[in-house]
C-alpha cells in the first residue's frame, strides 16, 4: 500500500476532517471539487435540506407521476398510497448513503471508490451520470415548452404555428436551446448558487400549485366529486397488476438521488440536521405534490373530459393543461411557475451530481463546471422529447429500467458501508493510487459482479404490454428480454437492490480490509 501522509481528524460529533490535503493533492484522483469539504464549510442546516427536497419534488415530472397513475385508471386513494409508500421506501437507501457524505465530506463518486475501487467507481458514477443526463434533457424540454407557450400566448399564432423543423415548430427548438443555455450559465456559478435557488424556489412553488388547485377545483364544481371517483381498476387483480410496476417506477424516480445524496449531505453541519431535513422534505413534499396533482388532474378530467375525448393523456403534461386556461394571466403565471420548478429541480438533481461524476473520471482535466457542460450536451443528444411523450414509456420503460440498473449500485454501497466497513473509511486513501481501495488494478470485482447480477435479475425480464388495439407500449419484447425473468421486472428496483446487497456480502465474506479501514483513518496517521 502506498503511504499517504495526510492525517484525518475525527470531531466529537463523529464527522471526519482532512484539514491538510498536501499528501493527496498531487494524486490523479484528486481535484478541489472532489476533495473532502472542510468542517468549517459544512454549514447546511435542517431547513436547507427540507427546502432542497421541496424544490426538487415540486417539479413537472413529480406532478406527472400522480397524473399518469390517474390516467392509468387508479382513483385518488390508490395513486396517493402508491406514491407515498414508494417515497417512504426510497427514503431508506437515501439516508443510508447520505451518512457517508456527512461524516467524511465526500461526494458520491469518491464514496463509491471505497467499494467499487478507484477505477471501478467510474463505472457506477458514469451510469448514474447518464441517467441524470436523460433527466436533464427531459426537464429542459419541459421548461423550453413552457417558455414556448408563454411567448405564444403573448405574440399569437405566428409563434406557435411557425415552420416545422424535424416535426416541431422551429420556435419550440429555439426555446429549448435558450432554456438549455440559461441553466448552463447558472451552474457555472457553483454550489452556493444552487443552495440560494432551492431556498427561494420551494415556498414559491408550493403556494403556486395550491393556487392552481383551488382555481380548477372551483371550475370542476367542488372537490367532492374528485374523492368519490371510482377506480377503473378496482382493488382486485387488475389493480395489483398495475400497482407493482407503478410502485417500482415511483421508487425509481428518486433512485438517482438515493445514490448521489452524498453530493449534498457532504455540506451538512451534522448528521441530525441532514437526516431530519430529508425526513421532513422528501416523503412529505412528494405526498403533497401527489395530492395536488391528483386533485388537479381529476378536476381537469371533469372540466375538459368531454372536450378531449380519447385524448385525455394530454393532461399528463401540466403545460398542456395550463394552456387550456381561458385567462391569459393564469396561463402566464402557471407556465412561469413551471419554468421556475424546472430550473430548481434540474440544476440540483440533474446537473450537480453528473458534474461530480464526470469530474471523477478525469479529475485533473474535468472540473465541476465542465462536467455540467458535458451533462447538458448529452442531455440533448439523448432525445428527451421521446422519453416524455407517452406515460407508458415514461413510467414503465424509462423509470423502471433505470431504477433496476441503479438499485444494485445502492445495494453494494449499503452492504459495504454499513455491514462490511461499519461506517469506517480511510479518508486519505480514497484519493490515493495503490492505496487501501486499489483492490486489483483499481477494480473491486466483488462489487462489479454483485452489481451485474442485481441488474440482470432486475431488468433482464423487461417487457412491454399490448393494448386492446394491439399497440405495444414500449421498446421491449412482449415476452420480455429474458422471458423467465419477466415477472421480476415488475419489482425491478427491489430485486436489484436486495440481490446486489446479498451477493456482495457473500462474495466478501471473511474480508477484514473494509471493516478495518477506519481503524487507521481516525487518529493513527
Amino acid at each position: 500500500m502506498a503511504p499517504v501522509s495526510s492525517t484525518a481528524t475525527t470531531h466529537p460529533d463523529g464527522r471526519v476532517d482532512l484539514a491538510d490535503h498536501s499528501g493527496i493533492s498531487d494524486s490523479r484522483f484528486y481535484n478541489s471539487e472532489l476533495a473532502p469539504v472542510p468542517i468549517e464549510k459544512r454549514t447546511w442546516n435542517t431547513y436547507n435540506y427540507t427546502a432542497l427536497w421541496m424544490a426538487m419534488a415540486f417539479c413537472v415530472p413529480s406532478y406527472s407521476l400522480a397524473a399518469g397513475l390517474i390516467l392509468f385508471g387508479m382513483n385518488w386513494l390508490q395513486a396517493f398510497l402508491t406514491i407515498t409508500l414508494a417515497n417512504l421506501i426510497v427514503l431508506v437507501p437515501m439516508l443510508l448513503n447520505s451518512h457517508a457524505g456527512t461524516k467524511y465530506g465526500i461526494p458520491f463518486p469518491v464514496y463509491a471508490r471505497a467499494f467499487f475501487g478507484m477505477h471501478g467507481a467510474n463505472l457506477a458514477a458514469l451510469l448514474r451520470a447518464l441517467v441524470a443526463c436523460g433527466w436533464f434533457g427531459v426537464q429542459t424540454w419541459i421548461g423550453g415548452s413552457a417558455m414556448y407557450s408563454i411567448i405564444g400566448r403573448m405574440t399569437g399564432d405566428g409563434w406557435t404555428e411557425a415552420a416545422s423543423l424535424a416535426g416541431k415548430p422551429w420556435t419550440l427548438w429555439l426555446c429549448f436551446a435558450l432554456f438549455w443555455f440559461g441553466q448552463m450559465v447558472f451552474i457555472w456559478r457553483g454550489m452556493n448558487a444552487v443552495r440560494w435557488l432551492e431556498n427561494w424556489a420551494a415556498p414559491i412553488l408550493a403556494l403556486s400549485l395550491i393556487a392552481v388547485a383551488v382555481w380548477i377545483v372551483g371550475e370542476a364544481g367542488g372537490i367532492g366529486s374528485i374523492f368519490s371517483q371510482e377506480s377503473r381498476l378496482g382493488w382486485g387483480a387488475d389493480f395489483w397488476k398495475v400497482f407493482a410496476p407503478s410502485l417500482m417506477g415511483m421508487i425509481a424516480f428518486w433512485a438517482t438521488l438515493s445514490l448521489n445524496i452524498p453530493d449534498f449531505s457532504r455540506f451538512s453541519a451534522s448528521q441530525r440536521k441532514q437526516t431530519i431535513g430529508q425526513i421532513l422534505g422528501l416523503p412529505t413534499s412528494m405526498a403533497f405534490i401527489a395530492l395536488l396533482s391528483i386533485i388537479i388532474t381529476s378536476s381537469a378530467v371533469e372540466v375538459y373530459g368531454d372536450e378531449l375525448g380519447d385524448n385525455l393523456n394530454s393532461l399528463f403534461d401540466p403545460v398542456n393543461l395550463i394552456n387550456r386556461f381561458d385567462s391569459g394571466l393564469a396561463v402566464f403565471v402557471g407556465l412561469l411557475v413551471v419554468i421556475l420548478a424546472t430550473v430548481s429541480t434540474n440544476i440540483a438533481a440533474n446537473v450537480v451530481s453528473p458534474s461530480y461524476d464526470f469530474s471523477n473520471a478525469f479529475p485533473k482535466r474535468i472540473s465541476f463546471r465542465v462536467g455540467g457542460l458535458i451533462t447538458g450536451i448529452i442531455g440533448v443528444v439523448i432525445l428527451p422529447w421521446k422519453l416524455y411523450e407517452d406515460p407508458d414509456i415514461y413510467i414503465f420503460a424509462w423509470l423502471n429500467t433505470y431504477g433496476g440498473l441503479l438499485a444494485p449500485i445502492a445495494g453494494v454501497l449499503a452492504a459495504g458501508y454499513w455491514v462490511r466497513a461499519r461506517t469506517h473509511l480511510d479518508l486519505a486513501d480514497l484519493y490515493a493510487e495503490r492505496g487501501r481501495y486499489w483492490y486489483r488494478g483499481g477494480w473491486n470485482w466483488a462489487a462489479l459482479v454483485a452489481a451485474v447480477v442485481g441488474a440482470l435479475l432486475a431488468v433482464g425480464g423487461a417487457y412491454s404490454t399490448v393494448d386492446d388495439q394491439g399497440v405495444k407500449s414500449g421498446p421491449f419484447p412482449v415476452d420480455g428480454l429474458i422471458p423467465f425473468l419477466k415477472d421480476l421486472y415488475d419489482y425491478s428496483w427491489l430485486v436489484g437492490f436486495v440481490a446486489a446487497f446479498l451477493v456482495y456480502l457473500v462474495l466478501t465474506a471473511g474480508r477484514r480490509d473494509e471493516a478495518a479501514a477506519g481503524q487507521r483513518t481516525e487518529g493513527e496517521r
